[in-house]
C-alpha cells in the first residue's frame, strides 16, 4: 500500500501558510490543487480515503468531503461508490499546432493508450465523402478507439482515411500520424471545428463516465502540400478532462515563441 506520508506533509504545511480567513475546505482544496500541479499527486493516483485524510490533517470527514466534492466538480478527480477517489489527468490541447494524440501526451509526460473498438476498410458515409472528397463508393479505412492518459479513457476518437494514404488501418499501431508519414502523406495542415455535447449512453460506458456529461467534440480535416485531403476525424473529448488553448494576438503583433 503507497504511503502518503510526502503528500500529509505538503497539505499540512500548505495549508498552514494560506489565508487563514478562507474556510478550511477551500484551504484543503487549494492545497490539493497543488499538490496535483506539483506532481506530489500523480496523474491517475489514487487519494488516501476521506476517514485517513481527516485523521491524519486533523479535520473533519465534512471538511475533507466538501474539499474533494469542490475538486470533482472542477474536474480534477474522479469519485465512485464503493471505488477509491482516483486523480482526473486533465490536459490542456493548443488550438494552434497540428500534433497528433501520442505525441501531445508524451509531451506532457503521460503514457498514451488506446482500446481498439474497430478498424475497417469501409465505404464513406457522406459526411466522410464530402470532407476527404471521395466518391461514395471509394473504400476507406476507417479507424473508431478510445485514447487513453495513463492508463485513464479521455476521448472517442472516429478517423478516416482514403485508402490511398492507408492501405491498412492494422498499420496503424499507437499513432496515425507516424503511420501516415511512413507511408509518404503526412499532414501538412489541418482546419478544426469544437462543438459542445453531452454523453450519450455509448459514450459514457466508453469513457467511464456518467451519461450526460459535457463533451468537447472536435472535427478535424487534415490536407497534404497539395492540399489533397489526408484526414477527417471526430474525437468525442471528455469535457471534465480536456482543455483547449489558443494564444491570441492583437493586429499587428509579431508572433514570438517562448519555450
Amino acid at each position: 500500500m503507497r504511503d502518503f506520508a510526502d503528500l500529509y506533509l505538503y497539505l499540512i504545511k500548505h495549508m498552514e501558510s494560506s489565508n487563514q480567513s478562507e474556510p478550511l475546505y477551500r484551504r484543503l482544496s487549494a492545497a490539493l490543487s497543488d499538490a496535483l500541479k506539483s506532481g506530489i499527486l500523480s496523474a491517475s493516483a489514487h487519494l488516501p480515503s476521506e476517514r485517513k485524510l481527516s485523521d491524519k490533517l486533523d479535520l473533519s470527514r465534512v471538511t475533507v468531503r466538501r474539499a474533494l466534492d469542490e475538486l470533482q466538480a472542477d474536474g480534477f478527480l474522479q469519485r465512485r461508490q464503493g471505488a477509491r477517489t482516483s486523480v482526473t489527468p486533465r490536459l490542456e490541447k493548443p488550438l494552434s499546432v497540428l500534433t497528433g494524440f501520442s505525441e501531445e501526451l508524451q509531451a506532457r509526460g503521460l503514457k498514451p493508450g488506446q482500446r481498439w473498438i474497430s478498424r475497417n476498410t469501409v465505404n464513406p458515409t457522406p459526411t466522410e465523402s464530402m470532407a476527404l472528397g471521395v466518391p461514395p463508393a471509394e473504400p476507406i479505412v476507417r479507424l473508431i478507439r478510445v485514447r487513453l492518459a495513463d492508463g485513464v479513457p479521455i476521448a472517442v476518437e472516429r478517423a478516416a482515411v482514403p485508402k490511398v494514404f492507408l492501405p491498412d488501418g492494422n498499420m496503424v499501431s499507437l499513432s496515425l500520424y507516424a503511420a501516415l508519414a511512413s507511408a509518404g502523406a503526412a499532414p501538412a495542415r489541418g482546419i478544426q471545428r469544437i462543438r459542445a455535447g453531452i454523453m450519450t449512453k455509448l459514450d459514457a460506458e466508453l469513457l467511464e463516465a456518467e451519461p450526460g456529461t459535457p463533451l468537447l467534440i472536435v472535427e478535424r480535416r487534415c490536407f497534404l502540400d497539395d492540399g489533397r485531403p489526408v484526414e477527417f476525424t471526430e474525437t468525442r473529448y471528455n469535457g471534465e478532462r480536456y482543455d483547449f488553448s489558443a494564444e491570441l494576438l492583437t493586429p499587428g503583433t509579431v508572433h514570438t515563441s517562448y519555450n
